[in-house]
């Protein structure tokens, strides 16, 4: 196939490389979904939540749109409508399929989705050893973006698929051949203090990362101390036995409405059968384990917890201070449970990466000097900036490689289907 640009000089090994990453990543998509029955991949439980099939097709998409369409002259685009059907929000590249209805298609069939990627990936491997060295650089960048990107939807597909199974009263599981964490107590919360003064925050490296983790900039803190670990799901419990959910002294004004709104009474996933509170996992139903960090709660659920407790959240400024030259260690998806585990005995901060996205008391805004890209690719992050919280470390279905200390994950104050959890923080 001709391509836009003269063959690159660059060394066929370096082409390999990027090549070999990108099957790696669009392979991964693909070994998430083989537990799923053809069913499975249709159904959307919320409308926060996306249909199997569409997250498959959707970063299919995304090379497509930024790639193959830019920089591959005569690409033989698979099929017309599937610009509407799988773009997701960038509204400069056209219509799409409203969030909310994404479950109503049965077509495309989840044979013609694999078709559809195995037609991308194709193209894609040509437009990868064979693009010029004058697009090089642009082409590099955005398959960076688009490897990241869909990272970020194999996580969404784990969340996504959680929420859709869990609302069959079969309470199938997703992986019945799951192992369970161990049946540990988590070790004592003790306080770790961190001094005040001016810090620096954001990205500070040639790695990769968002445009929403910079520019690196200074900030000013007070002292503070943070929990050695995140609250479990005992701590959580003595919460709720306390009235937690049914006295409004103890939320935000928002987050009172909500509670009574949505009938919440308990985390999402727990269920009381005969005395005992069970929770739904991606391994089926399975008794609580009161180790465990406590997951699948809203900031507003959390916020309400620390006023309980007579603590705060941390601002996300101390979050990445406190995590900052620690390894990116933990159970993330590559330990294999799914599930977040109770800590191990330690000293210092622990479970800061994996487990539990973990709450943070800031909203999701731009840092100074923060410009969004040009082009409808400055749609990712920017336009986002408003009504969301920041959420750090990662959870037990996130990447290994896709986290870091400077990462900001952002949801809105009442959602809690993503894996999402908190430790308290103290003024020191």
């Amino acid at each position: 196939m001709p391509l836009s640009h003269s063959a690159s000089a660059l060394p066929d090994n370096q082409r390999s490389t990027w090549a070999d990453a990108y099957l790696s990543v669009r392979k991964r998509s693909e070994e998430l979904c083989v537990p799923l029955s053809p069913e499975d991949y249709v159904i959307q439980a919320a409308p926060e939540a996306s249909p199997a099939k569409w997250h498959l097709a959707h970063v299919s998409w995304f090379f497509e749109t930024f790639l193959l369409k830019e920089y591959l002259v005569g690409y033989p685009e698979f099929h017309p409508l599937f610009g509407y059907l799988f773009n997701s929000y960038y509204e400069q590249i056209g219509k799409f399929q409203p969030r909310q209805e994404r479950g109503f298609l049965s077509r495309p069939s989840v044979g013609e989705i694999y078709r559809y990627r195995a037609h991308v990936d194709e193209h894609m491997l040509t437009l990868l050893h064979n693009a010029g060295e004058d697009v090089w650089p642009t082409v590099q960048q955005r398959l960076e973006i688009g490897f990241n990107h869909e990272q970020q939807h194999q996580e969404l597909l784990l969340t996504d698929i959680k929420l859709n199974l869990s609302t069959n009263p079969l309470r199938p599981a997703y992986r019945s051949d799951l192992h369970q964490t161990p049946k540990a107590s988590a070790p004592h919360q003790h306080w770790i203090a961190f001094p005040g003064g001016v810090h620096e925050i954001g990205h500070q490296d040639d790695c990769f990362a968002y445009d929403n983790e910079k520019p690196r900039h200074r900030t000013y803190l007070n002292p503070f101390c943070l929990a050695s670990r995140p609250v479990t799901n005992g701590e959580y419990l003595a919460f709720m036995e306390d009235g937690g959910y049914g006295n409004p002294g103890f939320w935000l004004s928002d987050g009172w409405s909500t509670v009574k709104r949505l009938h919440w009474s308990s985390p999402l996933y727990w269920e009381s059968i005969e005395g005992e509170w069970w929770q739904f996992t991606l391994g089926g139903p399975r008794k609580l384990n009161l180790g465990e960090p406590i997951c699948h709660v809203s900031y507003y659920e959390a916020e309400a917890y620390a006023t309980w407790a007579g603590k705060r959240l941390p601002t996300e400024a101390e979050w990445e201070i406190a995590a900052r030259g620690l390894p990116v260690a933990g159970n993330l998806r590559d330990s294999g449970y799914l599930h977040p585990a109770a800590a191990m005995p330690g000293d210092g901060l622990l479970q800061m990466y994996g487990d539990v996205w973990e709450h943070t008391a800031s909203p999701y805004q731009p840092y100074p000097g923060f410009r969004p890209a040009a082009g409808a690719l400055g749609e990712y992050n920017g336009k986002f900036m408003c009504s969301q919280m920041v959420l750090r470390g990662g959870s037990c279905v996130t990447a290994a490689d896709h986290i870091r200390a400077s990462y900001r994950n952002f949801f809105y104050p009442h959602e809690r289907w993503q894996f999402q959890g908190f430790r308290l923080a103290e003024d020191a």
